[in-house]
């Protein structure tokens, strides 16, 4: 005869699982952007995970991003996996209806260009197309639709329709909660905007901000792939 005791025990086992297979789904379908730090084992050889949380109208996240990953990406992309999360320090609250609402740190504007940031990264594919339209966005976010649209011209980008259909829905909110989640959940919290992780490891800052390629070099190793793209 099963305990009662063991029937717990049986039932948090098969619940910790289904969490486990959750996340993992929903990790590999660039929902949840980023892992924690001690999670994440990148095998030699793989691409350094650049985890970028940032704002829409921060002018930070705009340096960092146009001055530093832009063109490091261009330089050594075989070497980097970059994930995008803009949030940085808003805030989100639940509705009565269940549907969310958000407090940006540059007002209503920022949670606009954030959500458009977040329906953009999902609807493009290609990486260096996505990060092409993202920073064309973050160097001029004051009308983040018209931002949008130009920018995707810009970068022959065809599926805008899909864009503005999941700003206008309520998955551009859900996109929008779930960068907030992988940026409240960052250990230590996050107290700067732009914060980089690379493999989920806040650690040089300073550094990374100033000198990204550098450091991911630094991190892939000495390896011949990584002597073609680093100086």
């Amino acid at each position: 005869m099963v305990t009662v005791a063991r029937k717990r025990i049986i039932i948090l086992v098969i619940i910790s699982v289904l969490i486990y297979l959750i996340i993992r789904f929903l990790y590999f379908q660039n929902a949840i952007l980023t892992l924690p730090q001690s999670e994440y084992k990148r095998l030699p050889g793989i691409p350094v995970l650049v985890t970028v949380f940032y704002e829409a109208l921060c002018g930070d996240s705009k340096h960092f991003i146009i001055k530093q990953l832009l063109p490091a990406f261009k330089k050594a992309a075989p070497l980097m996996d970059i994930q995008m999360v803009p949030y940085g320090k808003a805030q989100t609250f639940t509705n009565p209806d269940g549907t969310y609402r958000f407090d940006c740190q540059h007002g209503n504007v920022e949670c606009e260009g954030n959500m458009y940031h977040g329906c953009a990264i999902e609807a493009i594919e290609d990486a260096q197309e996505r990060l092409n339209v993202i920073a064309c966005m973050i160097r001029d976010n004051r009308n983040p639709k018209e931002a949008m649209h130009k920018c995707a011209r810009q970068y022959g980008i065809e599926n805008t329709d899909l864009i503005q259909k999941c700003f206008n829905s309520d998955h551009g909110a859900e996109l929008l909660k779930l960068n907030g989640d992988a940026t409240t959940a960052l250990r230590p919290p996050v107290t700067f905007i732009p914060t980089i992780t690379l493999d989920g490891n806040q650690n040089r800052q300073p550094a990374i901000l100033k000198d990204l390629l550098g450091e991911v070099c630094k991190i892939f190793g000495d390896t011949e792939k990584a002597k073609e793209y680093c100086d």
